[in-house]
């Protein structure tokens, strides 16, 4: 009797790699190897096959111990002066370090464009500098991040959007977030509560998922309780931005007697141009902040605030990373819950 076994898959190579990509075998050498003269789009196509045909390089195979960098880059798309200026990612890099250092990785810090990472920050996270990536403040515009996980482990700070399918799920990215949608309605209502009915909002960038979920938190909130929910402006965290939408707030509606404010910095913003027109805080005008930062109690008026906990966040991403490189299981998303924080503004 003639047994028939099952023919045994061949493994892909180096051949197979070059004709899914459409590149040579040539080039894919240099992807493997981590080579800096290969165009990001390249790079990325390349390892995009990689991953679908389960190719395994010659080198990892020899020895997986001996392509490991024990270093993981902790990487912000934003300028230097939001970055040091926002106290938000103060408390996430210390929720970060403090897990790092008690492993035997070492931390790099990368700040990339706002819109787009450069070329030479594409090069460094897929040339083979780094085992793992923790990605904080993700733009629509930078979509390069939300593929990186083809080639690296990588955990975001909140949900990537991605505006090519205009979708907030993320179901192949591993994140940490708050609820940011329901802190954001938690804030409105109170400001309901207080008896305000024109109540507006100063919203983050509209191609950041945060920002987006909580205007939507505000709308919701707003809508519950029969009110418009038409009086937004806009800006970008920092508290110039919210004094010029607090500006901007007034001039489209003078009658205003409450605003959700989607940031500390930007609240305290908005509250100083409400003071310099003769607005009284919170009996003319009531004011609720997100983050509960050091900004919510540094002015002459405390804040009230929406709080999230950041350091908690950046514990969990490096937690979640360190799970993935360790080959761990691990749920793709963490959402912490927020609070409110009722001080003198509202």
């Amino acid at each position: 009797m003639t047994i028939e076994r099952p023919l045994r898959r061949e493994a892909p190579t180096l051949e197979a790699v070059a004709a899914e990509a459409g590149v040579s075998r040539s080039t894919v050498s240099r992807v493997v190897n981590g080579s800096s003269h290969v165009s990001p789009d390249v790079v990325l196509t390349v390892n995009d096959a990689i991953e679908r045909l389960g190719y395994i390089p010659n080198r990892a195979a020899r020895s997986l111990a001996n392509r490991r960098t024990m270093a993981i880059a902790l990487v912000v798309p934003e300028d230097v002066q939001r970055f040091f200026g926002d106290p938000f990612f103060s408390e996430v890099m210390q929720g970060i370090i403090t897990v790092i250092e008690g492993s035997d990785y070492v931390l790099n810090l990368q700040l990339a464009k706002p819109d787009a990472p450069s070329s030479k920050t594409i090069r460094y996270l897929l040339g083979g500098n780094v085992d793992g990536a923790i990605v904080v403040s993700h733009h629509s515009g930078d979509e390069f991040f939300t593929r990186l996980d083809a080639t690296i482990p990588v955990v975001f700070g909140g949900r990537p959007f991605h505006p090519e399918t205009g979708d907030s799920a993320t179901p192949d990215n591993n994140y940490v977030d708050v609820d940011n949608s329901a802190g954001a309605a938690l804030g409105t209502r109170h400001l309901v509560d207080l008896g305000r009915r024109t109540i507006g909002t100063i919203a983050g960038p509209a191609n950041m998922q945060a920002a987006v979920d909580r205007r939507d938190g505000w709308a919701s909130a707003l809508g519950e309780a029969g009110l418009d929910a038409s009086l937004v402006a806009y800006g970008d965290f920092s508290m110039g931005s919210g004094a010029a939408a607090m500006r901007e707030l007034l001039e489209r509606n003078p009658d205003i007697d409450g605003v959700f404010v989607a940031s500390d910095l930007m609240a305290r913003g908005a509250i100083s141009v409400l003071r310099s027109q003769g607005r009284r805080v919170p009996e003319d005008v009531a004011v609720v902040g997100f983050d509960d930062s050091s900004a919510a109690t540094n002015g002459e008026i405390g804040l009230t605030t929406v709080h999230q906990p950041s350091r908690q966040m950046g514990t969990e991403m490096a937690l979640m990373l360190l799970d993935l490189l360790g080959g761990e299981t691990t749920e793709r998303a963490r959402v912490l819950p927020t609070r409110l924080v009722v001080r003198e503004s509202a």
